[in-house]
């Protein structure tokens, strides 16, 4: 029975208890009328986790390709840059001043981890949930630490390179994508409980049934006290977990 029927079936009858039961029967009415649509959600709640990818599971990969290579200028990720345009352009300008390539930055990333713990979070999640990561980063980028998460599934966009290497452009899947994505979840009549780090990250929190910050930095907080905040995995289970009008296990 879909929720739109029920509620029908709840208005009906509640025209009908108004109409035909004194007082105290209709305050009854109430209460039962909660509890089953509360009993209902319960039994058939439709939930998915949306979460970003670096900075929540993996580190930045921009920060580990500066640090392997000392340009300083790589660091800046949308924690500190807002517009994802001009941070990208900014990246393009560099490596091409730098002669780096696409095959420089896949082999630092080949290196690296997810973050102490991630691993075990996201199949803790998958237990219990439908699992999406919404991210900027690019398929081209996300092999490796994709295989240590277990492959869950992975919006992002794709970086444009030549035959030599040389990154040329980047092509996003669509404006705003996180909360885009968000949006469709929400015609398939899922409830969507979101975390991330960084500005690129707040609409889909904005968007979302709930959104929390996971590590983000002081700057993120103070600027959007609205979400909560946190910085252990737990902590996050836990949030999504009291969400949940199931009854699920922290």
């Amino acid at each position: 029975m879909s929720a739109l029927r029920l509620r029908g079936i709840l208005y009906d009858l509640t025209l009908w208890v108004n109409s035909a039961l004194p007082c105290i029967a209709r305050g009854m009415w109430v209460h039962l009328r909660v509890l089953t649509l509360s009993l209902w959600q319960r039994g058939i709640a439709l939930e998915v986790v949306c979460l970003d990818l670096e900075g929540v599971l993996v580190p930045e990969i921009w920060i580990g390709f500066a640090e392997r290579t000392g340009i300083d200028e790589l660091r800046a990720t949308t924690r500190d840059i807002p517009d994802y345009d001009v941070l990208m352009r900014q990246r393009l300008r560099i490596l091409n001043e730098h002669k780096l390539g696409l095959p420089d930055i896949q082999a630092v990333i080949a290196e690296m981890s997810p973050m102490p713990g991630a691993p075990e979070f996201v199949n803790w999640l998958r237990e219990r949930f439908q699992v999406v990561i919404l991210s900027d980063t690019f398929y081209e980028f996300s092999q490796p630490l994709m295989r240590q998460l277990g492959f869950p599934t992975l919006f992002c966009h794709r970086l444009i390179a030549d035959e030599t290497g040389k990154v040329t452009d980047y092509k996003l899947r669509q404006k705003d994508p996180k909360r885009q994505c968000v949006k469709a979840f929400h015609e398939l009549n899922y409830t969507v409980m979101a975390a991330g780090d960084s500005y690129n990250d707040t609409t889909m929190l904005s968007e979302a049934d709930l959104g929390v910050l996971f590590r983000a930095p002081q700057n993120v907080i103070d600027e959007f006290p609205q979400f909560a905040s946190v910085t252990e995995y737990k902590q996050l289970q836990q949030a999504f977990a009291k969400f949940s009008p199931r009854m699920i296990a922290d």
